[in-house]
């Protein structure tokens, strides 16, 4: 007869990696409330600490600096936001650039209103940030961007867009959704029909009239 017991010290491993797991996504987030509302230069472990109810000295047990904290939570929103914009693309990938385009601009006004407000204060607006945060930060917005620009140089090949300058085009893009995540609040727009608005105005950069 087999013991129940053999397997218990591999499930109680099992709890015990879980329960870090949902430890440490506690404080990344709560790293990240942080960064959008005070800055990087506001931040510090007692206020990371203190929101996620531990000890500051359980906080370095996950990470031993507070530029280890931010970089992993930087890292962290990256991730979740190319993913929700890839799976996005992934579903429209067999209609025209147009339709992508739309598609794209619409997932990154959601994310910015309503999955993950944090995007546009941490990413998108002027902060002073460490040489090496600062550095992250360029590169994680260049792995944004270039999801947009292949869209974008996919339309232009195919002759649907008609913009003498992409880069430019999609500078504008982006400052007009950021710029939107601020002011446009879905408690505020029930139906939905400001954000469409937003969309179809942003659209207007690229697709011929």
């Amino acid at each position: 007869m087999t013991s129940t017991v053999e397997g218990e010290p591999a499930a109680q491993a099992g709890r015990a990696a879980r329960r870090r797991d949902r430890r440490k996504a506690e404080m990344i987030s709560a790293a990240l409330e942080i960064l959008s509302s005070s800055g990087y230069q506001g931040m510090r472990f007692e206020d990371v600490a203190e929101r996620t109810d531990i000890a500051k000295a359980t906080l370095y047990h996950y990470f031993p600096s507070k530029d280890a904290l931010v970089a992993e939570a930087l890292e962290k929103l990256t991730t979740d936001v190319l993913t929700s914009l890839g799976e996005a693309l992934d579903g429209a990938a067999d209609r025209s650039a147009t339709d992508q385009l739309r598609t794209l601009i619409a997932e990154q006004l959601h994310i910015l209103t309503v999955r993950y407000p944090e995007v546009g204060k941490v990413f998108s607006f002027p902060a002073p940030w460490p040489p090496d945060h600062g550095e992250l930060i360029k590169t994680m917005r260049r792995r944004h961007d270039q999801l947009f620009r292949r869209v974008v140089d996919l339309g232009v090949e195919a002759g649907e867009f008609d913009c003498p300058d992409p880069s430019v085009a999609l500078h504008c893009l982006h400052g007009i959704l950021n710029h939107a995540s601020i002011w446009l609040r879905p408690d505020t727009d029930p139906d939905g029909r400001t954000r469409d608005a937003v969309v179809e105005e942003s659209m207007r950069l690229f697709v011929r009239a």
